[in-house]
């Protein structure tokens, strides 16, 4: 009788563990940047609640064959953003605070990840 009482108990946390959502992992707020399109027109482009801890190449600005880099990032997401030189998270890299931090036209980006 005890083996089924602890059966029927493992079977139920199981179910329970099974049935909860998992937790979505993405910085609340926005990511901004700047860049120019190929016809020389400045665009702006926003990233809604990013994902966390995987790396954006921003959109736009993704092959340095073909584009120019991304600049004046704006972080007002609640996570650490560090922007990277190149696609996929390569090359220098810098980190902008949370709810605010910024820089000039002079930071040149291609890629983010969000802590």
């Amino acid at each position: 009788m005890r083996l089924r009482t602890t059966a029927a108990a493992a079977l139920g946390a199981l179910a329970l563990v099974v049935s909860l959502p998992g937790s979505a992992s993405a910085a609340e707020g926005e990511f901004a940047y700047t860049y120019t399109t190929p016809l020389g027109h400045r665009q702006a482009v926003a990233l809604l609640a990013p994902p966390s801890r995987d790396c954006v190449t921003l959109p736009g600005v993704a092959d340095p064959d073909t584009s120019g880099p991304a600049d004046k990032p704006w972080n007002n997401t609640d996570a650490t953003a560090t922007v990277f030189t190149g696609p996929d998270c390569t090359g220098d890299h810098y980190t902008l605070r949370p709810n605010g931090g910024n820089a000039s036209s002079r930071l040149k980006l291609r890629s983010v990840v969000f802590s």
